[in-house]
């Protein structure tokens, strides 16, 4: 059996709705959270696919997480591999940073529901056209070298992107739609909430409004991201 590695930098950030497409495509899923004692020999280049979530950590804040550093020299060695490798916010700003690319906090708070603007429709990212997807981060990134840009939003440009078929990096959260840890995002970041114009309370109901809709398109944009893989 295929076998797929979740690295994990929070608990309230897991694979989530992204779990079902995943083992649908045949994979054994095992996960490892960076604060793991054996995360640091862990073999990032061996599974068949690894999936690197979110964390409220800036890929910058190295000397406060002596971890990023040694996850950002394996995952260099993945990437040059080419092996399948996706990445979702903090994930996919590892991922620029591996390339080579700067990643450096942005000018505002992007939370909230709303959709990404899609270049192009023929790429996976063509199932969430038009679906309010969820977004919570602040840093931002280059596009790097040889990589194509797939989606944007109008507070940032960089929402997605990919390196051939093995490489997919999204800097929004559509695995987070149907997942009772959205309720610990609500905990934990009141004062990121406030400052992007939102309360708990007006989240919560879009949660509930745009989460369906948007699970499923996206299990659907990750799915078909898997068929590809060469």
């Amino acid at each position: 059996m295929k076998t797929a590695l979740i690295i994990r930098h929070v608990p309230r950030e897991g694979v989530a709705g992204y779990r079902a497409p995943i083992e649908a495509a045949g994979y054994q899923v095992d996960r490892i959270d960076v604060c793991d004692p054996d995360f640091s020999r862990a073999d990032l280049v061996a599974p068949d696919l690894v999936i690197m979530m979110g964390g409220p950590m800036g890929v910058y804040e190295q000397a406060q997480h002596p971890w990023i550093a040694c996850q950002m020299r394996r995952l260099a060695r993945r990437l040059a591999a080419d092996r399948p490798t996706l990445g979702v916010c903090f994930g996919a700003q590892m991922i620029a940073a591996a390339l080579g690319s700067r990643v450096y906090p942005g000018g505002t708070r992007e939370i909230g529901f709303h959709p990404v603007t899609v270049h192009d429709p023929d790429s996976p990212l063509r199932h969430v056209v038009d679906v309010p997807v969820l977004h919570w981060h602040g840093d931002t990134f280059d596009l790097p070298a040889g990589t194509q840009l797939l989606a944007s939003s109008a507070a940032y440009p960089h929402q997605a992107f990919r390196r051939g078929r093995n490489l997919l990096a999204l800097q929004f959260h559509g695995e987070m739609d149907e997942d009772p840890r959205f309720e610990q995002w609500l905990e934990q970041g009141p004062h990121d909430i406030a400052a992007a114009g939102h309360t708990p309370c007006t989240l919560r109901a879009a949660h509930e409004t745009h989460g369906p809709r948007a699970v499923t398109a996206a299990r659907a944009m990750i799915a078909e991201w898997l068929t590809g893989l060469a």
